[in-house]
């Protein structure tokens, strides 16, 4: 039996006797069941297309009916025909596939396009035009057919019987007008062609309220200018829009196609890579051909090569004959989109038989044949795809964010781009969580390429079973991912990562590996389809606790797990909170400086009731000690108590809680703690914590001013972390010897230990610290008189530390600035960051900063001649300075205070007990910081 829908409804038997098929609803069936191209439907759904809103009173009954009217036609014009019609669970059927619709896309397929045109016998299913149901079929097929019919333009065959009669049914498609207007000028009727071009733009204005667009413009314009062009036919199609952001891969292509004879263009779906073998074709100087091959099965490509080709023949073996007529020939040969075929064999035989041939192939991944040359092409950069994006949208707007949620993938911005007129940049950056439903509707390119999903649809397609597993499996991985991670979560081989990226599925850079967003949307949709999301996140949360776990951040093995952890930052994000994992990640966070993260998450993983209790206390040491720098709300003190009640007296907590608060809390409160810890720590023989006790109790002594105590403390510490193999633990325990070097007046020791620091600290990668040393190294700068480089340091070391978000090295930083801008005369500037910091010193309570600051501020006062203020503040600072135990810090009080007096004799006493406190500290005033001593006594003398 053979069914006919390019035109009105026909039914013919095998015999080609005509088939009557009685009833207007019943032929109407019988089109839906063909429009459904063997799928089945169901009785529901077939009522509502017949019947629409008023179905009949026993609408089921009345169905099956029809059904079995349909069913006698058959079976009286051929006996047995009836079981065409078929029945399931799912709904009615037509179990056939002669159909002239089906031959006529064969035929497209294999490029004998007259002959498809000709079973072409008016509208296809112009029975029911007006039905929904055969719409997505109908306009598939009649676009089909002004494809035919425009290529067969461009080869330059006759095709104006054709253009005429259909632009009359589509008044308004563009396209088609096109293809028109070029068939009427090579049939020499330019006048024809002009009057044409005038009643469309007419007929635009008048329904759409809109001009032709610009690919109907310029050809306007070249049938005015009679072109040249419009005569002779191209064999590549010419692009609407210049080539955006290829240029060095369209030089590396060029050079390669001209040293290698098989050149494939490799990326995902939508890169781009069709629109770059076109540029090169269209630069090549030989005889160009392309054969699209993306709507061919296996058997019809050598059907579609001799097309391609120009090759009449119709012998049952072709493929001699096409090596016979390659063998003479010079020709680039365009071979697009190979993906879903083998063509590995006959691409070799060509070769070998036509010295002068070059193959282009583009696909989404390699031939796999020796001497083949695979270039990746990769998405636009960010640069380029915002480029794009604007010239497509014809918008100056920042899309900088949208252009990298889309990857860079041209396909998706020219997408995207469409939707802007009618979105707006924010609404279309608002909508791009549905990215699928959003970029739908596309029209004039292939139809894998007129959605998003399309596009992926085709690459998933191709797939076997495993390897769809896994790519859907993949999609609960954030940013990268390791092989490893990848078998354990999946639960299957590694190979088949390895198989995605040849297919240009996965994304492979530097060992690591990653989805592009749009597929990963599109693989977390299949995953939540196949109902396994559920239990493969619980296995990515599993892996990556147990990472996080076995990380070791202490000794030889830091610098490699920092990397590591490094990598999986976004994947721990994703992890729904637990103390679990905020207490394996929190040295990690400490370490990176990210103390903002490692807050928030403790303190989610906080909230998330009926935890272990152990794990509980651990979370909250972690978290009083990430808060002690930050104000905002938090009583560090109190927290770092109540966390020290929950682990009793565990030396790490003790050391973590002072080592973070060393500079800021109350001393002898610290002091007792890193006493305990100490004790503890050689009691359990833990030498990496008697280290980091070592080099805190060390930085204690800093307060105090006690020289010999932070030089003891410090080298033993250095001597253990040395052993330890701890870059981390060298940096801790150098700081109070630079501090020692520096107060000492001892400026190359301080300098070389500063440096060493910083190296080791970015080759950690610890970001926080190299900030606080190149500050120390700006401090020497100051106190050398070299101010320009100090204060070049300090405000590399300021950005450094707002960069991290860490306010402790941001103050010290900005301290040395307003130092040296103090000492340059620059007191409104000094005044204004010492004002500054003054006020989150005491929003934290750290009393030798507030000091210290309080006397600076005193100076600019004494130095503007504002003594009254001065007084008051360097009393202010020597009440603070008392509370420290510090005599530096007293001496620097009452030196000021000399400054702010108007009295001689208690200047100079005042200057006098300055001195006994300096020498009897053994920490004399070193030359290099007399600047405000030496400007007092000048004054007073």
């Amino acid at each position: 039996m053979y069914f006919g829908v390019l035109g009105p409804l026909l039914v013919r038997t095998d015999a080609g006797e005509p088939v009557a098929v009685p009833d207007t609803k019943v032929r109407t069936l019988l089109l839906d069941l063909l429009a459904n191209e063997g799928r089945p439907v169901s009785a529901d759904r077939l009522i509502d297309d017949l019947w629409g809103t008023r179905p009949p009173r026993n609408a089921t009954g009345t169905l099956q009916a029809r059904v079995s009217q349909l069913r006698t036609a058959l079976e009286r014009a051929e006996p047995g025909a009836r079981r065409l019609v078929e029945h399931g669970p799912a709904g009615y059927r037509l179990a056939t596939d002669v159909v002239d619709s089906n031959v006529f896309e064969q035929r497209i397929r294999t490029g004998r396009l007259r002959e498809a045109l000709g079973l072409w016998r008016g509208q296809a299913y112009a029975d029911v035009r007006d039905h929904e149901f055969a719409r997505a079929t109908r306009d598939r097929l009649e676009d089909l057919y002004v494809t035919a019919l425009e290529e067969l333009s461009n080869r330059g065959e006759e095709v104006l019987q054709e253009t005429t009669a259909l632009v009359q049914q589509r008044p308004l498609d563009e396209r088609l007008h096109a293809i028109h207007l070029k068939a009427l000028y090579r049939a020499g009727r330019q006048h024809d062609a002009l009057q044409a071009f005038a009643e469309l733009r007419d007929a635009l204005v008048e329904e759409l309220g809109a001009d032709p667009g610009p690919e109907l413009a310029e050809l306007h314009q070249a049938i005015l200018r009679h072109d040249p062009a419009l005569r002779r036919p191209p064999t590549l199609p010419t692009p609407l829009n210049d080539l955006v952001g290829r240029d060095e891969m369209l030089a590396a292509a060029q050079q390669q196609l001209a040293t290698n004879r098989l050149v494939t263009l490799v990326g995902p779906g939508g890169v781009g890579k069709t629109r770059l073998a076109v540029e090169l074709g269209r630069q090549h100087g030989t005889d160009v051909r392309l054969l699209e091959l993306a709507p061919l099965r296996q058997g019809e490509v050598l059907d579609a090569l001799a097309t391609a080709l120009s090759l009449r023949d119709e012998s049952s073996d072709l493929l001699p004959r096409l090596l016979e007529s390659l063998g003479s020939r010079q020709l680039l040969l365009i071979l697009d989109n190979c993906e879903h075929l083998d063509l590995a064999g006959l691409v070799r035989r060509l070769l070998a038989a036509a010295p002068g041939l070059r193959i282009l192939a583009t696909s989404r991944e390699p031939l796999g044949l020796t001497g083949e040359l695979v270039l990746d092409v990769p998405p636009l950069t960010t640069a380029a795809a915002v480029v794009l994006f604007q010239a497509r949208a014809g918008v100056t707007d920042d899309v900088t964010a949208i252009c990298e949620r889309l990857d860079g993938i041209p396909l998706a911005l020219e997408l995207a781009a469409t939707r802007v007129r009618a979105l707006g940049v924010q609404g279309l950056a608002d909508r791009l969580d549905d990215r699928f439903r959003l970029l739908a509707g596309g029209k004039g390119g292939p139809e894998r390429q007129r959605t998003l999903r399309a596009t992926i649809d085709w690459s998933w397609d191709l797939l076997d079973d495993d390897e769809r597993r896994m790519l859907r499996r993949l999609a609960v991985h954030a940013g990268t991912f390791s092989l490893e991670a990848a078998a354990q979560v999946s639960d299957l081989p590694e190979h088949l990562v390895l198989a995605l990226v040849d297919k240009s599925l996965v994304v492979a850079t530097a060992g690591r590996y990653h989805l592009l967003e749009s597929v990963a949307a599109y693989s977390l949709e299949r995953l939540t389809e196949a109902g396994e999301e559920a239990e493969t996140r619980r296995k990515h949360a599993t892996y990556y606790l147990a990472l996080a776990q076995r990380a070791d951040l202490h000794g030889p093995g830091q610098r490699e797990w920092l990397r590591r952890l490094d990598q999986e930052v976004a994947n721990f994000r994703v992890i729904p909170p637990s103390l679990e994992l905020a207490t394996a990640l929190a040295w990690y966070w400490y370490l990176r400086g990210r103390l903002g993260e490692a807050r928030r998450t403790l303190a989610a993983a906080l909230a998330v009731p009926g935890q272990d209790p152990a794990l509980r206390g651990q979370a909250m040491v972690w978290l009083a000690g990430m808060a002690a720098t930050d104000a905002e709300g938090t009583d560090v003190a109190a927290a770092g108590e109540e966390a020290l009640r929950a682990v009793g007296d565990d030396p790490h907590a003790l050391w973590f809680l002072t080592m973070t608060r060393w500079a800021y809390g109350d001393a002898s409160v610290l002091t007792d703690r890193i006493d305990r810890a100490i004790a503890a720590f050689t009691e359990r023989d833990d030498r990496w914590g008697l280290a980091a006790a070592l080099s805190t109790r060390a930085q204690l002594s800093i307060v105090h001013a006690d020289l010999d105590a932070m030089r003891r403390d410090s080298l033993r510490s250095l001597e253990l972390f040395e052993e330890l193999d701890d870059d981390w633990g060298r940096l801790q325990a150098t700081y109070a010897l630079i501090v020692a070097a520096e107060i000492s007046g001892d400026y190359p020791t301080a300098t070389a230990y500063l440096e060493d620091a910083i190296r080791r600290a970015e080759d950690l990668g610890l970001w926080t610290e190299v900030s606080f040393r190149t500050a120390g190294l700006g401090r020497i700068a100051l106190l050398t008189g070299d101010y320009a480089r100090a204060d070049e340091l300090h405000e590399r070391a300021r950005r450094l530390a707002v960069e991290q978000s860490n306010k402790s090295a941001e103050e010290y930083a900005e301290v040395g600035l307003g130092l040296s801008a103090r000492r340059q005369g620059r007191l409104d500037d000094a005044e204004r960051l010492f004002t500054k910091w003054l006020r989150w010193l005491t929003q934290i309570g750290g009393t030798p900063g507030i000091a210290f600051i309080s006397n600076q501020l005193g100076f600019i006062a004494e130095e503007r001649g504002d003594l009254a203020t001065a007084r008051t503040l360097h009393e202010r600072g020597h009440e603070a300075a008392r509370r420290t135990g510090d005599p530096r810090a007293v001496a620097l009080a009452l030196e000021g205070l000399a400054g702010a007096t108007e009295d001689p004799t208690e200047a100079e006493a005042l200057l006098t007990q300055a001195e006994t406190l300096r020498h009897q500290s053994g920490i004399p005033l070193p030359p290099a910081e007399h600047h405000d001593l030496t400007r007092i006594r000048a004054r007073w003398r």
